[in-house]
């Protein structure tokens, strides 16, 4: 791990993804543009969360695991470079495991069961006392993820920034427990659109919601998408003025397109009456086109060869697993647990 000590003055970045479906629209915007910027900027890690993903699919083991080619065919195809960024394998991670178990005595289930993340996905799939355990907890894998790396920037959308309040108040407390801070704070650092709504204008785009563009989407499903996509109900003739709020087009075009002038032009002509709707699709579907029809490509070719993606997450597993099992040691000596391996 030369390449952390060479940027001494620098951050180290961790982000991931569940394996649970191919990335989305929603993902490029929070997140996935974002990690390719900074992969020329700082260390960056990119983990696989294969453990989180069967936190809620715990028998469908195999939808997490079809999909982490999935998922990895999608980071190369956007633009992430494995000589870059190190992709790596949630499970094959023993350190990660080992952390969760130690910082899971420190934190109460009355602080887990408050994680706005977690209240809101047991509403949302109906879970209540049924819920697995391990998704409960899954703030405190995710604490461990974070800390394992050192990381200290955390790209992520708004939706996960009560996750990273309970990590820092993990890495207070357990750096109060041992001789010296050995565990790194983080922060967000938020994109501009931190949460894209969906195609059918709920408040997010989500898998499990069923409104997502994927990002191997085709031309077809992609003006299918748009044509689809919600506008000013209220906006029934071309000469209305029409509403630019909870205006789902709108929002897309902030979010994607290039041209922000035109843009800001269309939705000061849109307001003032006289641009249609089926303009301003037009004009976002022939972004998304083009935003697509490359990684659509790119995509098809990385998915081909999976003994290719095999090796280069092998390859970043193994660099990944000497940083993890560094940090494991560092706690485990402070706790003054015997370190046999």
């Amino acid at each position: 791990m030369s390449d952390l000590h060479t940027h001494s003055a620098s951050h180290t970045i961790l982000t991931g993804d569940r394996p649970t479906g191919q990335l989305h629209l929603g993902h490029y915007i929070g997140s996935l543009r974002q990690r390719v910027a900074l992969q020329d900027l700082y260390p960056q890690f990119v983990l696989i969360a294969d453990l989180q993903g069967l936190t809620d699919n715990g028998s469908n083991p195999q939808k997490i695991s079809h999909n982490i080619f999935e998922v990895m065919a999608d980071y190369l195809a956007v633009g992430i470079d494995p000589a870059k960024t190190t992709i790596c394998l949630q499970s094959a991670l023993p350190a990660l495991a080992e952390l969760t178990m130690l910082y899971m005595n420190i934190v109460s289930v009355a602080r887990v069961e408050r994680n706005p993340t977690v209240k809101a996905e047991i509403a949302q799939k109906g879970f209540s006392r049924t819920l697995p355990t391990g998704f409960l907890v899954y703030p405190i894998s995710q604490a461990a993820d974070i800390t394992a790396f050192k990381a200290d920037r955390v790209p992520v959308g708004d939706d996960q920034l009560p996750m990273l309040e309970q990590t820092n108040e993990i890495v207070h407390k357990m750096n109060s427990l041992l001789p010296e801070p050995t565990l790194v704070p983080c922060q967000a650092m938020l994109s501009a659109v931190s949460r894209l709504p969906g195609i059918d204008g709920n408040a997010k785009m989500s898998k499990s919601l069923g409104n997502t563009l994927t990002l191997g989407a085709s031309a077809d499903e992609i003006s299918q998408a748009v044509h689809a996509m919600y506008t000013d109900p209220n906006h029934l003739r071309v000469s209305d003025p029409g509403q630019i709020e909870g205006n789902v087009v709108f929002t897309y075009l902030d979010a994607f397109h290039p041209d922000t002038a035109l843009v800001a032009a269309m939705k000061e002509h849109y307001q003032r009456g006289g641009l249609g709707d089926r303009q301003c699709k037009q004009e976002l579907e022939a972004c998304l086109q083009a935003l697509l029809a490359p990684i659509r490509e790119q995509r098809r070719q990385f998915i081909a060869d999976k003994a290719a993606l095999m090796e280069i997450l092998q390859a970043g597993t193994e660099k990944a697993r000497e940083v993890t099992q560094r940090t494991l040691a560092e706690v485990k000596r402070g706790l003054g647990l015997p370190v046999m391996f």
